[in-house]
């Protein structure tokens, strides 16, 4: 082999090496210790499950961050994370939270860290005494928001993005009170990858259940009460029969009488329609259902 071919061989070979074991292009890398600081210690807890803990953080600029810890995650499997972080980089999308950089700390902790969060969680705002009640007009946006941000995931990013949960907790609110999904990406319980999935497998495996997701999130916007053990309450409620007489008394009393009954019916159809997602398949696909939403709302 010519030397001079060999010494760039070598060089090559070098650089992929350390872009392998932990510099991700595109995406900043952040210290452990000033996340950690940001974080207060981690102690500003958003929200936490058995895959993902979420944290608020100001850096010095002003803005509240979101980091994200993902649990779970084999050492081992360090590849993996970083072609992931590599790819959620790539997402952008109004209505998701865009990755800004990413930590590693002791104990195998691996960290995402997104942009601003003004304003906190949906769920402050419909279950917070203390924070100004949401109006009608924004209630519809967030619903419009998250439905344009799965369509978006699930259709039109490469490789379409699976992996997703929603509910008031992780549905974020920017200074504009902007909708931003947050918890969304491309990594699974223990590492393992979802990259290899097709986006009719994506549909076929997942929609079914973020669309019943998204059914109890409307009926949260609506009624302003808590979603958890899944809405069993709200769900119920939306099943009987004549719940359509009952609506006056489930609205929010924090939205008073601002709000257009033509358009809560039709929104309240479109929860009924997603929860009757979690027994059989879909009806309608993700495009059809924003193109409702945005017509009968309105946006």
């Amino acid at each position: 082999m010519d030397p001079l071919i060999r010494r760039f061989r070598r060089h090559l070979l070098s650089w992929l090496h350390r872009s392998r074991s932990g510099s991700v292009l595109f995406v900043r890398r952040v210290s452990y210790k000033d996340v950690k600081r940001a974080t207060d210690g981690f102690r500003r807890i958003i929200y936490s499950s058995s895959e993902v803990s979420a944290y608020a953080a100001n850096f010095g600029d002003s803005s509240v961050c979101l980091v994200k810890e993902i649990k779970r995650f084999d050492e081992a499997k360090n590849d993996i994370f970083f072609r992931q972080v590599q790819l959620l980089g790539h997402l952008h999308h109004r209505h998701l939270l865009s990755l800004k950089g990413f930590s590693l700390g002791h104990k195998h902790k691996r960290l995402l860290i997104f942009d601003n969060i003004e304003n906190g969680s949906l769920k402050e705002h419909l279950n917070d005494p203390l924070k100004t009640p949401l109006n009608w007009r924004t209630r519809l946006q967030i619903a419009n928001g998250v439905v344009a941000a799965l369509e978006y995931l699930f259709l039109f990013s490469e490789p379409p993005v699976c992996h997703v949960s929603i509910s008031s907790s992780n549905i974020m609110l920017d200074e504009n009170f902007t909708a931003k999904l947050s918890d969304f990406g491309l990594l699974t319980s223990g590492g393992n990858s979802v990259l290899k999935s097709s986006s009719k497998d994506c549909k076929e495996q997942k929609s079914c259940k973020i669309i019943f997701q998204l059914g109890v999130l409307i009926l949260e916007l609506v009624t302003g009460q808590s979603s958890e053990m899944e809405g069993s309450d709200l769900i119920e409620w939306i099943q009987e029969s004549r719940f359509y007489s009952s609506i006056d008394k489930m609205v929010d009393p924090d939205l008073g009488n601002n709000y257009d009954f033509t358009e809560l019916k039709d929104l309240l159809d479109v929860a009924k329609l997603c929860i009757k997602s979690k027994d059989k398949p879909c009806s309608f696909t993700m495009p059809q259902l924003l193109r409702y939403l945005q017509m009968k709302t309105d946006i």
